[in-house]
């Protein structure tokens, strides 16, 4: 670990004591959420982009054995794209591992002050799944468009279509956990109720 990681914890964590205790909660959000972020993002190399990276490989993979589109080397965070004239071989990278949109949704749930301990761990796993099955889908539909386009559409499957359906399901998780704070409550507590319900039963 970076000695500078550890001095830069060491002073967000006075920071987020000291805005606490002068109870101003803008600031507190804004220091405690981009001091999270940043902190997060310095753990992400290595130990979390491999997470990220297998896990959406591990995704990707269900998708290319039920179509036949794709195969994936695990290993190396190879996706090999299937096509008769042009196949493609694409790496799953930093930026395609969804851990900085990943990142950045955490850190604003664990400061958002509406949430109370248990929403945030509710709206933290949820963002987390919604996240990665966004990704995956993304991917899906640049293996789909490459498999039947070829490999000369690459750049339109992953720089244009993929990244703008990814960012729209980003911003729809956004929009409402964070902006539509009402249907957030009424979400986590019809999940709440409805978990009660199955541990008595």
């Amino acid at each position: 670990m970076s000695i500078y990681l550890i001095i830069g914890i060491v002073l967000w964590l006075y920071l987020v004591s000291v805005l606490k205790r002068a109870h101003v909660p803008a600031f507190l959000f804004i220091v405690g959420t981009a001091g999270l972020f940043f902190i997060l993002i310095g753990f992400s190399n290595p130990y979390w982009v491999w997470f990220f990276t297998h896990s959406v490989i591990n995704g990707v993979r269900w998708f290319g054995n039920l179509t036949g589109m794709s195969s994936v080397m695990n290993h190396y965070g190879l996706i090999s794209i299937n096509n008769p004239t042009n196949p493609l071989t694409m790496t799953i990278d930093y930026e395609c591992s969804g851990v900085i949109e990943t990142m950045a949704f955490i850190s604003i749930v664990v400061f958002f002050p509406i949430f109370n301990r248990y929403e945030k761990a509710f709206f933290g796993i949820f963002g987390i799944l919604w996240i990665y099955l966004s990704n995956v889908l993304r991917l899906a539909i640049i293996i789909t468009m490459v498999h039947f386009g070829g490999g000369q559409i690459f750049y339109l499957a992953h720089s244009i279509v993929g990244r703008v359906i990814f960012y729209i399901l980003v911003i729809i998780l956004y929009y409402n956990v964070f902006t539509y704070s009402q249907i957030s409550h009424s979400l986590y507590q019809n999940f709440r109720s409805h978990f009660k319900r199955r541990s008595q039963s």
